[in-house]
């Protein structure tokens, strides 16, 4: 069987190497060749074919955003996995090379006490992205550009899992599940929602600390509503969104009157924390029937169980589509498993929130959730 051919562009001979030995270590892939720098590596394309690039961010002579743009002019399908640095620096340039046409990331080893350590954690990391992209079954990021039907949507019938109770007539929180692909998912969905949106919105992205603060100070910027990085015990409100932070799963809880977020550092659940799972279980056990559940583009099938929960209390769940989905794992898991009640493309995603949270409500106007 063919091998996965990989080009490696780091500035640093150690990690170079150890990118090289944690790869090389899986039978179905071969370093072909690498480069310490962007102008290097694009020299090399031609030369070496390579099915898949893993680029740095900061190197001399081209940096890893400038080898991006250039690539992406020569090789639009061409998968790049960023190399980043888990820094506020770091998490800013993966924001703008994701926005730029990367595949994807995965942030460097720190602090993990030993090279055999770190070699693993590359593995655990990288092999399974490079795998997924290579299997030529994906769409690329730059699919997401390209416009949709705008008949496109598909109503499934009722879900296979039974609801307890019957739908209600109206929505009362919105949860979001959401891995790679996610951000820019996210920033094609959340502005488009208007500033007196009527529920508060949850959000599970999977990203380590300093990425989830720097993704909801972006999504902030984009959107009329407000983005904020969940602090435990946040007041939960109509017109906000809350991102999970990195490393801490995400939680509600009535307080009265009023609606908090919860955090805690529980065990991972499908080796994720934050996991969406989590998020939605706690959702439905809140609010009931009262609950949106929506997922889109990731890897793996968080998120799937936590559907299962909110169609048991009577809710209802949203899943992107395949075709306009970068990975689709998640929502596919969602899908055939018979818990999605609306398979739809990204570009139509918000306004089937907007419904959703409009029916049954007499004004756009802000009420008490629950009211």
């Amino acid at each position: 069987m063919r091998k996965i051919r990989v080009l490696v562009v780091d500035d640093s001979t150690v990690i170079r190497r150890l990118l090289s030995d944690a790869l090389t270590a899986d039978p179905s892939i071969e370093v072909i060749g690498v480069a310490a720098n962007g102008k290097i590596a694009l020299a090399k394309i031609p030369q070496l074919n390579p099915d898949i690039i893993t680029l740095d961010m900061e190197m001399p002579e081209m940096d890893g955003l400038t080898t991006l743009v250039e690539l992406r002019k020569l090789y639009p399908k061409l998968p790049v996995i960023m190399f980043s640095t888990l820094t506020q620096r770091g998490a800013e340039a993966t924001f703008e090379a994701l926005a730029r046409g990367a595949t994807d990331y995965v942030t460097k080893p720190a602090n993990v006490g030993s090279v055999n350590a770190a070699i693993q954690g590359v593995q655990n990391e990288l092999i399974p992205r490079i795998k997924l992209f290579c299997n030529g079954s994906i769409p690329l990021s730059s699919k997401l550009l390209r416009p949709l039907p705008s008949n496109s949507g598909l109503r499934l019938p009722p879900s296979t899992v039974p609801p307890t109770t019957l739908a209600p007539g109206r929505i009362d929180v919105v949860v979001i599940g959401t891995s790679t692909g996610g951000p820019n998912a996210l920033a094609a969905v959340l502005p488009k929602l208007s500033a007196d949106f009527p529920v508060p919105i949850l959000v599970v992205q999977h990203m380590p600390p300093i990425f989830t603060t720097h993704l909801a100070t972006r999504l902030n910027q984009l959107s009329k509503i407000h983005v904020h990085e969940a602090v435990d015990g946040d007041s939960l409100e109509p017109g906000g969104a809350w991102i999970a932070p990195g490393n801490f799963h995400m939680t509600i809880k009535r307080a009265g009157s009023q609606l908090k977020a919860v955090l805690n550092q529980d065990p991972p659940e499908n080796s994720c924390r934050p996991a969406v799972d989590v998020l939605f279980r706690s959702a439905s056990q809140t609010f009931g029937g009262n609950t949106l559940g929506v997922v889109m583009t990731g890897m793996g099938q968080d998120g799937q169980r936590g559907c299962v929960s909110i169609r048991e209390a009577g809710g209802r769940t949203l899943a992107q589509d395949q075709e306009s989905s970068v990975v689709w794992g998640m929502p596919g898991s969602v899908v055939n498993s018979g818990c999605a009640d609306v398979i739809l493309p990204l570009h139509l995603i918000a306004d089937e929130i907007t419904r959703q949270t409009s029916s049954g409500r007499t004004s756009r106007s802000f009420e008490k959730v629950g009211s």
